[in-house]
């Protein structure tokens, strides 16, 4: 099986669409992409064509997938700029599971009632997980990327960082074609070629998308999310997930025996992990990915938050105080563009611009005294 985190770490973040202050997923629209001509991606594509003929693809569906297809620059600056996101856990967990997050889930928990519980019933996957994945992964649909993927993943193959890699999963697209459950003009998704609204890349989709609709196609890229969330389902079936088992919990608070008990962050509460939560990792090798889809997926249940207190950060403030510093700086005139409590390059830019106009040393970080200060 192949584990997505090792396709693009972009995927396994991609929850940080939610956040307030910025943060930019791989899976977010990127309709500034252009092709351009590039006479080395031309002669790439040529050769590329016979090798992909030699592996079961039809010539019409090559002509028809190459048809608007071009070298798109901006995918190549995206993979040679990709960063790891290294927040703690309970920055992550202020995105992942913010109560707008879980709002949403539970709107789509109600929304889409009838089939995850069918869905359920047929993988034994819970549907607030599956749930939890979507809203993860793109923001439970609002974030599926349109970048068109045969231009992406040709470009990144042609490229050759990761040449071969990038080689399969373009000929999966095409297999994918030809099997006709979408159009060229139709498979989009982010700028590294994941598709739909839980971003499958087209070797996943290949080996796990279903047609649970019946309509004859395994139409991850409909508004329509229901053949999606059951080939998740189907995924982390596959994976090995136990039905009836939870995937884990705050320590105390969940019954049975756990196979590992995690403390990410210290101060902060102990994670007690089932099997299932190293299934979740299939979909994403992350523990903090993995907690944030069960942490999740618990309150789109109606669970509580997690009981320990993580503490103040190493500037001497907790969340609560640094979303009352967000809100005070955007109240004051510095927008930070939202009050997650996750400080970024917002809201370290609204610092800056507040002690540039107030005379101040300009360093962008935040303190007990800045809030001190725009307190009075």
């Amino acid at each position: 099986m192949i584990n997505r985190r090792t396709f693009s770490i972009g995927l396994g973040s991609s929850l940080l669409a939610a956040c307030t202050d910025g943060t930019v997923p791989s899976s977010a629209p990127a309709s500034r992409m252009r092709p351009v001509p590039n006479a080395g991606w031309d002669a790439w594509v040529a050769n590329f064509k016979g090798r992909a003929a030699s592996q079961g693809i039809s010539q019409t569906t090559i002509d028809r997938a190459f048809a608007g297809a071009g070298y798109l620059p901006d995918v190549i600056e995206r993979d040679r700029n990709q960063v790891e996101f290294k927040r703690s856990l309970e920055d992550y967990l202020a995105i992942a599971a913010s109560d707008e997050r879980i709002s949403t889930g539970q709107q789509m928990l109600q929304r889409y009632g009838p089939v995850l519980s069918q869905i359920e019933s047929q993988y034994g996957v819970d549907k607030e997980v599956v749930v939890a994945v979507w809203g993860l992964e793109s923001r439970y649909g609002a974030r599926r990327g349109d970048v068109p993927v045969v231009s992406a993943l040709s470009t990144l193959a042609y490229d050759g960082r990761r040449g071969q890699f990038f080689e399969s999963q373009l000929v999966a697209a095409m297999k994918i074609l030809q099997n006709g459950d979408t159009t060229p003009a139709n498979m989009t998704g982010s700028w590294a070629g994941a598709m739909g609204h839980t971003q499958f890349i087209p070797t996943s989709y290949l080996a796990y998308a279903v047609d649970f609709t019946g309509d004859g196609r395994r139409d991850i890229w409909s508004e329509d999310p229901t053949d999606s969330l059951a080939s998740t389902a189907a995924y982390l079936s596959r994976a090995g997930w136990v039905r009836g088992q939870p995937w884990g919990g705050e320590a105390g608070t969940v019954s049975g025996t756990p196979v590992a008990v995690l403390q990410p962050q210290t101060p902060g509460p102990r994670i007690a992990v089932f099997r299932n939560f190293q299934v979740i990792k299939r979909y994403n090798n992350s523990d903090s990915y993995a907690i944030g889809v069960g942490h999740l997926s618990d309150r789109i249940a109606g669970g509580a938050p997690f009981k320990a207190s993580f503490g103040p950060d190493a500037t001497g403030l907790s969340l609560k105080d640094r979303k009352e510093l967000q809100r005070r700086l955007t109240s004051a005139g510095y927008d930070t563009q939202g009050a997650d409590g996750v400080i970024g390059k917002n809201t370290e830019a609204a610092i800056s611009a507040y002690q540039r106009a107030n005379g101040l040393s300009v360093t962008g970080d935040p303190s007990v005294a800045l809030l001190r200060q725009l307190g009075g």
